[in-house]
């Protein structure tokens, strides 16, 4: 080589691969260039340069991701608080994500969030890629079940857990039925469909309790489970809502 070329190119006269399979290579974040991983195809190599292919590269196609991140308070799936997708880094991958993947730049195109949550409450939301998953918790949501884990202080009222369950009213309308349960002395398990932000702490409200946090710990089938804040993992492909 005397003269710059496109790293695609090169890898693909070097590897005796096709263009593609080069492009897939650099994009699927399995090539470092003087040592730093690179993962635009059309970057132009120097004679000098060093390019290096991972031993373990995989040429296929990118396939569409969904994430799973512990969203913290204070960070905001909307217009307030720090933007919780800001928190999707290599860094912040949780070591026992069993996907084998790592995050390259094309996991995060057009990556969009479903089942967002308040500023001030924390736990499981969703990130996805695949037009599956999007339309089912964007169609389905009012259908889906949700937990969530809610500290409180306060006395509860004598019949104020009877309440919970059911016989309560929010913005002038009955609250559908849900379970509630102790899950602790100060904490409580919600489980309910569609819940509208400040609802769970309104209930709280009217049985006589306050909300200290508020966090998500299921959405449908899936439980965050052991996924430590502010870290995320890949969906896994036998995992369903």
């Amino acid at each position: 080589m005397t003269e710059s070329v496109r790293l695609s190119k090169y890898l693909a006269d070097r590897f005796s691969c096709s263009r593609r399979e080069a492009e897939n290579y650099v994009q699927g974040g399995w090539v470092r260039v003087d040592g730093q991983i690179i993962e635009e195809p059309g970057l132009r190599i120097e004679p000098h340069q060093k390019v290096e292919l991972a031993t373990n590269a995989r040429s296929e196609d990118h396939k569409p991701v969904t994430i799973l991140l512990n969203k913290p308070e204070g960070y905001g799936t909307g217009s307030g608080g720090r933007p919780a997708g800001g928190l999707i880094t290599a860094e912040n991958q949780a070591q026992d994500d069993r996907s084998d993947r790592h995050l390259v730049k094309m996991d995060l195109k057009d990556l969009n969030l479903l089942m967002p949550l308040g500023t001030d409450t924390c736990g499981l939301i969703v990130f996805t890629q695949e037009y599956g998953i999007a339309r089912k918790l964007t169609d389905d949501s009012a259908k889906i079940e949700q937990e969530y884990v809610v500290e409180v202080v306060g006395e509860l009222s004598a019949s104020g857990l009877k309440q919970l369950n059911h016989g309560l009213s929010w913005r002038g309308a009955p609250v559908a039925p849900m379970k509630v349960s102790w899950q602790s002395d100060t904490r409580l398990r919600f489980a309910l469909k569609n819940p509208q932000p400040g609802l769970i702490a309104d209930m709280c409200r009217q049985v006589g309790l306050t909300v200290v946090s508020i966090k998500r710990i299921r959405i449908g089938r899936l439980p965050m489970a052991g996924l430590p804040s502010g870290q995320w993992r890949y969906l896994l492909g036998y995992e369903r809502f």
